[in-house]
């Protein structure tokens, strides 16, 4: 999709893109104690860093000096592994740019073979893996975006984000499917927190697909509910559809990562160094999420197309 605004006009959206990205990453990360760090482009195929996403989409891959490399697809559990390098202290965290090449993306007014992200970790107890602290973060990246739309004259925001988790959603609309049902909450609410993103609900069937290396997805709440994870969701009144915004999660501890591996048949990672480090107990126990830059940058600017504020060929 090529753009049809003029040079003029596209030198101000440039100026208005950057500006909201800056104005939101330091609204992230004063409301989560992150410091900003680079990160890179591409690891290890055997290092088990890589994010699998879906389990479906191909890395892009290439050889350096005999060892396979793979452009990162997002840096889920990179964060956690350098954030263990690095000594942080629980309370605090670490904020990166991301960018990634996915391939296998299919094309549509709000997704791009170019993915951009703020990706965040931060490092946490033990005893913080839990369902508070998940909701705690959550509504601190929602109000670091409601801050940056008041002080770009974006969108109007709720005053707080509506949390609710994904099988109660689907008691609300048990005739309609996970998208649809996106599409009524945010519709009715403006912005959802919406928990429990990857487990099986009560009619077998996972509210979205997430990697299993992660995002704790299987460890139930007080009410038998599964998922220490969310998405956050807001409606969209330029396309007239929800739009998700960031993907986030407590991170699997020793036993959720047995356990999710168990259930979708991928054991065969424990021997990855990741996952070995993991089980070791060399990793901080972390929460983080990926927050969409495009995404922020095209709702705050009321774009209906995520090509309107990326480079385009």
């Amino acid at each position: 999709m090529k753009s049809t605004i003029t040079t003029s006009a596209l030198l101000q959206s440039e100026v208005l893109v950057s500006r909201i990205k800056q104005i939101f990453e330091e609204e992230l990360t004063n409301r989560l104690n992150l410091q900003k760090v680079n990160a890179p482009l591409f690891v290890p195929k055997d290092s088990g860093l890589n994010d699998d996403l879906n389990g479906i989409e191909r890395p892009v891959s290439f050889l350096l000096e005999g060892r396979e490399f793979q452009i990162v697809h997002s840096l889920a559990k990179w964060k956690r592994w350098y954030l263990g390098e690095l000594g942080v202290e629980s309370g605090k965290g670490i904020v990166t740019d991301m960018k990634a090449i996915r391939a296998d993306e299919v094309k549509s007014p709000i997704h791009s073979h170019l993915v951009d992200q703020w990706d965040w970790e931060k490092v946490i107890l033990k005893e913080q893996r839990t369902i508070e602290t998940l909701i705690d973060h959550g509504k601190g990246v929602y109000t670091s975006l409601k801050s940056a739309s008041e002080k770009v004259e974006g969108p109007a925001l709720p005053e707080e984000v509506f949390v609710l988790h994904a099988e109660d959603l689907l008691k609300r609309y048990p005739t309609l499917s996970a998208k649809e049902r996106e599409y009524e909450i945010a519709k009715e609410k403006g912005a959802v927190l919406l928990l429990g993103i990857g487990g099986k609900l009560s009619n077998g069937i996972p509210h979205d697909l997430r990697a299993p290396d992660y995002d704790d997805w299987s460890t139930k709440d007080e009410l038998g509910r599964p998922g220490i994870n969310a998405d956050l969701i807001v409606w969209d009144e330029v396309r007239q559809d929800a739009l998700e915004i960031s993907s986030m999660g407590v991170r699997v501890d020793e036993i959720a990562l047995e356990h999710q591996l168990e259930l979708t048949n991928e054991t065969k990672r424990l021997k990855l160094s990741f996952h070995s480090k993991l089980l070791k107990g060399e990793l901080p126990y972390t929460i983080g999420g990926g927050i969409g830059q495009s995404r922020v940058a095209m709702y705050l600017a009321r774009r209906s197309h995520i090509e309107e504020v990326q480079p385009t060929y």
